[in-house]
């Protein structure tokens, strides 16, 4: 029987439907992908969306996608023709995770948490197995699979210590939710210690499945081919935040950037030199601020070149990497990368991309979202840290002149992503297992309501 917490919990949900609604309509003003099929999200599905035996797999964001992606293909390999149920929760998550179905999958969005919601999706996909991805877990779905007896899991799992005092704030929800999950894979030991202190059941600590991503080859050979119209050296500044950018722009101004070296200081390699010597380029981590970083570049004094225009930039604009999906080519181009999310305290983002793609990175002092994977990539000698923006342009611009250390940094960036291979096996592997088993326990246990009841007689 469900607690009373469990049941104000779902009251309470079923009460915010309304607000959960508002917010979609305010956020696909600026990405329409949130009006898309809005009723899925409440159990509402058109009647071509059924079938059963589903390995589901809850994807919610970009970056949660993308590594769903390498699982698939994983299990595609093990098991070809397996049928996968994808949601997601974002609008960026949806559209990746497009690029995933083949034929006989299912895209639809992840319910919301509240019972009628969780009821109608599970009543009509009936998947044989769930899988979250890194950190989605909700009460009332992890609750609802336990009743009806699918195996939930948790793969690729991280959680870090802002995370886990936050759950710990709530562990009349958080500590059922992670307790209710059939297995856990986490990433690393840290992360394993934390989720077993809310009651998961750890069974193998994976790695993490980025890096079993293989860099698009065609991205990298456009990469080499437009390098070959750059006359400078590129410093890419990737997966930007909101007021990481302005911090970049106030540096290249008070360094000098805006115009070129007068002829009489051609001569002096100072600071000023250097920094109009570099293609400074800017990638955005969330798309639907593409066109606010390009209006601060510009409110800032600097011409801007979009990557979606095509062609090169001129030697006085910044170039803004406003596409999805080319990260690939974006650190292909780059002779260094300055690390997103690291120069605000947002934890940072995922830099094993840019060490499959060779490219060294520079990091600021927020990286507890990887937190690892940082220090792995620091003690390989892939990346460098420093404490904020002006010490990692400086950096940055050293490394380009440093020719030696810039490419012995770029093949220690490739070798530490290809010794952490292996997780996208591991947990297929795993998975399966337990969806073998789910199934064997169907077939040999029918469910409560088929059951016959004992006689009173």
């Amino acid at each position: 029987m469900r607690s009373l917490l469990l049941r104000l919990y779902g009251a309470f949900t079923t009460m915010a439907r309304p607000l959960v609604r508002r917010k979609l309509r305010r956020r696909a003003v600026a990405e329409p992908g949130y009006a898309v099929a809005v009723e899925e999200r409440f159990g509402h599905y058109d009647e071509s969306a059924q079938g059963t035996g589903w390995c589901w797999i809850h994807a919610v964001s970009l970056g949660e996608a993308r590594a769903a992606g390498i699982l698939i293909a994983e299990l595609r390999r093990q098991m070809p023709g397996i049928p996968i149920l994808l949601t997601n929760g974002t609008a960026t998550g949806r559209e990746e995770g497009a690029k995933l179905l083949e034929p006989g999958d299912l895209q639809v969005w992840q319910p919301w948490d509240s019972p009628e919601a969780v009821a109608r999706f599970l009543d009509r996909f009936r998947p044989r197995i769930g899988v979250l991805m890194e950190t989605e877990v909700w009460p009332e779905m992890t609750a609802a699979c336990a009743e009806r007896r699918i195996p939930l899991v948790l793969a690729n799992a991280r959680l870090n210590e802002k995370s886990l005092a936050g759950a710990e704030r709530l562990a009349w929800l958080a500590r059922p939710a992670y307790s209710s999950l059939a297995a856990v894979w986490a990433q690393t030991e840290a992360d394993s210690h934390r989720l077993v202190s809310l009651g998961a059941k750890v069974s193998g600590i994976f790695g993490n499945l980025k890096f079993d991503a293989t860099p698009d080859a065609r991205q990298l050979a456009a990469a080499a081919k437009l390098r070959t119209q750059l006359p400078r050296p590129v410093i890419v500044f990737a997966s930007s935040r909101d007021g990481e950018e302005q911090q970049l722009l106030d540096v290249l101004k008070r360094f000098g950037a805006l115009a070129p070296v007068p002829p009489e200081r051609e001569g002096v390699q100072s600071i000023v030199k250097r920094v109009h010597d570099v293609q400074w380029m800017i990638v955005p981590r969330h798309p639907q601020r593409f066109d606010e970083v390009a209006a601060l570049i510009e409110s800032n004094g600097f011409a801007v070149a979009r990557r979606s225009a095509a062609g090169a930039p001129t030697e006085s604009e910044i170039w803004l990497g406003d596409s999805l999906g080319e990260m690939a080519l974006y650190y292909g181009l780059a002779d260094v990368a300055l690390l997103g999310g690291s120069f605000e305290p947002l934890g940072g983002q995922n830099l094993i991309e840019a060490a499959a793609c060779g490219c060294p990175v520079i990091m600021g002092p927020s990286t507890f979202n990887f937190a690892e994977a940082a220090e792995l990539s620091l003690a390989a000698g892939a990346s460098m840290r420093v404490p904020d923006m002006e010490h990692a342009v400086t950096a940055a611009l050293k490394l380009v002149e440093k020719t030696e250390r810039r490419e012995a940094m770029a093949q220690a960036a490739l070798a530490f992503a290809s010794s952490n291979r292996g997780a996208a096996e591991r947990t297929a592997t795993a998975l399966l297992a337990i969806a073998e088993n789910a199934a064997v326990t169907e077939v040999a246990s029918p469910p409560p309501e088929e059951r016959a009841e004992p006689s009173l007689d």
